[in-house]
Protein backbone atom coordinates (compact mmCIF):
# COMPACT_ATOMS: atom_id res chain seq x y z
CA UNK A 1 0.00 0.00 0.00
CA UNK A 2 1.14 3.46 -1.03
CA UNK A 3 0.31 6.85 0.45
CA UNK A 4 0.51 9.90 -1.94
CA UNK A 5 0.24 13.36 0.17
CA UNK A 6 -0.42 16.66 -2.38
CA UNK A 7 -0.90 19.72 -1.21
CA UNK A 8 -0.72 23.32 -1.87
CA UNK A 9 -0.02 25.62 0.82
CA UNK A 10 -0.21 29.74 0.81
CA UNK A 11 3.28 31.13 0.92
CA UNK A 12 2.27 34.63 0.98
CA UNK A 13 3.86 35.64 4.14
CA UNK A 14 6.93 34.49 6.51
CA UNK A 15 5.06 33.13 9.10
CA UNK A 16 2.81 30.85 5.96
CA UNK A 17 6.38 29.97 4.26
CA UNK A 18 7.12 28.56 7.63
CA UNK A 19 4.51 26.56 8.67
CA UNK A 20 4.56 24.87 4.94
CA UNK A 21 8.31 24.27 5.53
CA UNK A 22 7.40 22.62 8.95
CA UNK A 23 4.80 20.29 7.38
CA UNK A 24 7.36 19.20 4.78
CA UNK A 25 10.05 18.25 7.23
CA UNK A 26 7.03 16.85 9.34
CA UNK A 27 6.36 15.01 6.06
CA UNK A 28 10.31 13.73 5.73
CA UNK A 29 10.60 13.05 9.48
CA UNK A 30 7.54 10.22 9.13
CA UNK A 31 9.73 8.70 6.32
CA UNK A 32 7.75 10.12 3.52
CA UNK A 33 10.13 11.14 0.01
CA UNK A 34 9.56 13.79 -2.26
CA UNK A 35 8.22 12.82 -5.81
CA UNK A 36 8.01 16.06 -6.52
CA UNK A 37 7.76 19.55 -4.92
CA UNK A 38 4.26 19.63 -3.13
CA UNK A 39 3.87 15.70 -3.52
CA UNK A 40 5.43 13.24 -0.78
CA UNK A 41 5.09 9.36 -1.38
CA UNK A 42 5.35 6.71 1.60
CA UNK A 43 5.16 2.81 1.31
CA UNK A 44 3.27 1.18 4.25
CA UNK A 45 2.91 -2.65 5.06
CA UNK A 46 -1.18 -2.37 4.51
CA UNK A 47 -4.40 -0.33 4.85
CA UNK A 48 -3.87 -0.60 8.57
CA UNK A 49 -0.40 1.39 9.10
CA UNK A 50 -1.10 3.62 6.28
CA UNK A 51 -4.82 5.29 8.12
CA UNK A 52 -2.18 5.66 11.55
CA UNK A 53 0.27 7.89 9.11
CA UNK A 54 -3.05 9.73 7.84
CA UNK A 55 -3.99 10.28 11.87
CA UNK A 56 -1.11 11.68 12.18
CA UNK A 57 -0.78 13.69 9.27
CA UNK A 58 -4.51 15.30 10.29
CA UNK A 59 -2.71 15.83 13.35
CA UNK A 60 -0.34 18.24 11.89
CA UNK A 61 -1.83 19.95 9.49
CA UNK A 62 -1.43 23.32 8.68
CA UNK A 63 -4.29 25.71 9.22
CA UNK A 64 -4.68 27.11 5.62
CA UNK A 65 -4.39 25.27 2.48
CA UNK A 66 -5.49 22.40 0.59
CA UNK A 67 -4.01 18.65 1.12
CA UNK A 68 -5.45 15.24 -0.18
CA UNK A 69 -3.82 12.25 0.44
CA UNK A 70 -4.57 9.45 -1.79
CA UNK A 71 -3.87 5.45 -0.93
CA UNK A 72 -3.16 2.56 -3.87
CA UNK A 73 -1.82 -0.47 -4.05
CA UNK A 74 1.43 -2.00 -5.02
CA UNK A 75 0.57 -2.74 -8.37
CA UNK A 76 -1.38 0.03 -9.19
CA UNK A 77 2.04 1.92 -8.34
CA UNK A 78 4.03 -0.05 -10.75
CA UNK A 79 1.91 0.76 -13.24
CA UNK A 80 2.82 4.68 -13.04
CA UNK A 81 4.31 5.84 -16.18
CA UNK A 82 6.68 8.98 -15.46
CA UNK A 83 8.83 11.27 -17.83
CA UNK A 84 11.73 13.47 -17.21
CA UNK A 85 11.95 15.88 -20.14
CA UNK A 86 10.66 13.80 -22.84
CA UNK A 87 12.35 10.44 -21.81
CA UNK A 88 10.44 7.95 -20.23
CA UNK A 89 11.60 6.32 -17.02
CA UNK A 90 11.55 2.99 -16.43
CA UNK A 91 8.76 1.89 -14.21
CA UNK A 92 8.86 1.65 -10.55
CA UNK A 93 9.43 -0.82 -8.45
CA UNK A 94 8.49 -1.54 -5.06
CA UNK A 95 10.42 -1.96 -1.69
CA UNK A 96 11.71 -5.54 -1.49
CA UNK A 97 10.32 -7.94 1.34
CA UNK A 98 12.56 -8.80 4.00
CA UNK A 99 12.53 -12.54 4.45
CA UNK A 100 13.10 -14.02 7.98
CA UNK A 101 14.18 -17.79 7.71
Amino acid sequence: MWILVMFDLPTDSRESRKKATKFRQFLLDEGFVMSQYSNYLRFCKGKEQSEAYIRRIERNLPERGKINILMFTDKQYENIISFSGKTRNPAARNPGQLALF
